[in-house]
């Protein structure tokens, strides 16, 4: 009778002792796994709203589909004005078209009252941050290559071109990064979709530019020295705009 106790007691600690390190190895991996995790469900979720209702991409192509015919129209007798102008007709497009994104990415969050929610879930802000731009940078992406093919056969200039999408890509994150900020400090303000516009543009001029230049050197055939460092100029823009958003999310984005 006094040989069972003393057994059951030696194996207790034995299982302890053997599951400590399994505990202590598996700590570290989890640390970071939830900030990827939230930044991939939030992008995610948009992604399949956006499938079921689509109801900004819609809006999105028809706005694009619609300045291009204008631009087309305007400029249909002067072949040289159209090869000029293509870039600039290019990123003007995307980025008032993009607008239309942004402007609804939280705005449409608030509306439904999920915002609150997101605000209050157990994640990063920095996360939620990500999420959103990732999301409404799918959205500018697609909008741009649908853009490219249209210009393409409207304006019988290639723009489907290697470094060329490295350009719309570049110039794309600093848009939709900085975008995605700033609609998070105006989706608490009444008149919210004129709002955005007049702060986000004095804020993407340097990337607008830098995006038009590099892709008009591009596109005119012009050496690496003409567009190289427009490239990096919008390199250095994103960084920018990405650490700042990182940074600054979690207190623009209160009410």
């Amino acid at each position: 009778m006094t040989v069972s106790p003393e057994r059951s007691t030696s194996t207790v600690p034995a299982e302890t002792v053997a599951a400590r390190p399994v505990t202590a190895t598996a700590r570290p991996r989890q640390r970071l796994t939830p900030f990827w995790r939230a930044v991939g469900a939030i992008a995610w979720k948009d992604l399949r709203a956006e499938i079921r209702s689509r109801e900004l991409v819609n809006s999105m192509v028809l706005f694009t589909f619609m300045t291009v015919m204008v631009f087309s129209l305007a400029l249909e007798l002067d072949r040289e004005a159209r090869q000029t102008t293509v870039a600039g007709v290019l990123w003007v497009t995307v980025v008032f078209a993009g607008m239309i994104g942004l402007g609804r990415s939280l705005a449409a969050e608030k509306d439904r009252g999920s915002l609150d929610a997101l605000l209050l879930a157990p994640i990063d802000r920095g996360a939620l941050f990500f999420g959103k731009m990732i999301g409404n940078l799918l959205f500018v992406v697609v909008i741009a290559l649908v853009l490219q093919v249209l210009l393409t056969v409207l304006f019988n200039v290639t723009l489907l071109r290697p470094l060329l999408l490295l350009v719309v890509l570049l110039g794309s994150v600093g848009f939709t990064a900085a975008g995605t900020l700033l609609s998070s400090m105006t989706v608490h303000a009444r008149a919210r979709e004129a709002l955005l516009p007049i702060i986000l543009m004095p804020v993407v001029l340097p990337v607008l530019i830098s995006a038009v230049r590099a892709s008009t050197a591009i596109l005119e055939g012009l050496p690496r020295d003409d567009w190289f460092p427009w490239i990096q100029l919008l390199a250095v823009a994103d960084v920018i705009f990405l650490a700042a958003g990182y940074g600054l999310f979690d207190y623009v984005v209160e009410e």
